[in-house]
């Protein structure tokens, strides 16, 4: 059960991925775009994650599904993926919208 969150995070964005290829929305049509478009939201949420943890508002909670792996005091490593996640889904949805909207 360790690793169950990643492995979760993993399945889902190898699931995304498969969804982004069939369609062609995100990576598999322009990559550095997509890059950019996932990444620099991540950093910014990385930033807005170090300020909740400096502040004292966001912290770690103890759980079995965690790996127990921190990348910074506070962070687990799980935040990281779930984060890219959050933001190639955000990316994934804007550009299958705005095709379905161009239809239209």
């Amino acid at each position: 059960m360790q690793f169950a969150y990643l492995a979760g995070l993993i399945f889902s964005i190898i699931g995304l991925g498969l969804f982004d290829w069939k369609f062609k929305l995100g990576f598999s049509t322009n990559k550095k775009a997509a890059t950019l478009a996932t990444l620099l939201p991540l950093i910014f949420f990385l930033i807005w994650d170090g300020a909740g943890i400096a502040l004292g508002i966001f912290f770690r909670g103890e759980t079995s599904h965690l790996t127990g792996i921190l990348v910074a005091p506070e962070l687990p490593l799980e935040e990281l993926f779930f984060l890219f996640l959050l933001n190639y889904t955000t990316l994934t949805i804007f550009i299958a919208v705005k095709r379905i909207v161009a239809k239209r």
